[in-house]
């Protein structure tokens, strides 16, 4: 059992960092134990850049523990948000299709532990699984109509409208349902979902303000938001 592997799971005794991928999940003990070993951890503490944009890109990323970020910059040099990955998420699949350099930027937003598989290793993988391969494909494809919908929201949508579209999004991914209402553990600061939607952080507040104030949301602290009112803010977008 490759040790560094069992570093990185924090699950029980035995299971693998492998084992908590998706990509993974149809693959039996034997495949598991042979991705194990080939298998690198790194961790990052909070604030961490991982890779930037021009790097060449030859690994391959396993989000074990923490929440990830995925940027550029404007040509106004504002940063532009465009994925958020937590535990069970990949990145850097795009770039095994063909040799490339990164597009983007990556950086732990939280204290992170990351397992790493390299390009050709992972498609050495791939040609003995052609299942993994086409699962990488559907998650490319999810993640580019995300960048999509991402783009036509900032380019159509008014503020209001890109609020409530971050908040789902935010929702679907990390909300938890209790008694009809959705709690949000909030994965970005307010400056990073100013970012992520392209307005002032000062707008996000005041934004806040006025859905709360409309009781389709709870603002509790500054990491909690509950959303009261799901088909309220859908009306938004």
């Amino acid at each position: 059992m490759n040790n560094q592997c069992m570093n990185c799971c924090n699950n029980s005794v035995g299971q693998f960092c492998a084992s908590k991928v998706p990509i993974f999940e149809n693959l039996n003990d034997e495949e598991i134990i042979e991705i194990a070993d080939i298998i690198e951890h790194k961790e990052f503490a909070k604030g961490d850049t991982i890779f930037i944009e021009g790097d060449v890109a030859k690994t391959l990323y396993f989000i074990n523990q923490g929440k990830i970020k995925l940027y550029k910059y404007t040509k106004d040099g504002k940063e532009q948000i465009l994925h958020v990955l937590s535990g069970r998420d990949f990145f850097g699949e795009l770039e095994l299709i063909k040799p490339s350099k990164y597009g983007f930027n990556a950086k732990a937003i939280e204290n992170s532990k990351i397992c790493t598989i390299t390009k050709d290793e992972m498609r050495a993988i791939m040609m003995r699984n052609p299942e993994i391969g086409i699962k990488i494909l559907e998650a490319v494809a999810e993640r580019l109509a995300r960048i999509e919908s991402l783009v036509q929201n900032l380019a159509t949508n008014d503020v209001d409208s890109r609020m409530a579209y971050l908040l789902i999004d935010l929702a679907e991914k990390y909300g938890e349902n209790k008694d009809g209402k959705i709690y949000i553990k909030l994965p970005l600061s307010r400056v990073e979902m100013a970012n992520y939607i392209g307005v002032t952080r000062e707008t996000i507040s005041r934004k806040l303000k006025k859905l709360e104030v409309e009781k389709l949301i709870e603002i509790i602290g500054t990491k909690t938001i509950v959303i009261l009112d799901k088909d309220g803010l859908q009306d938004y977008i």
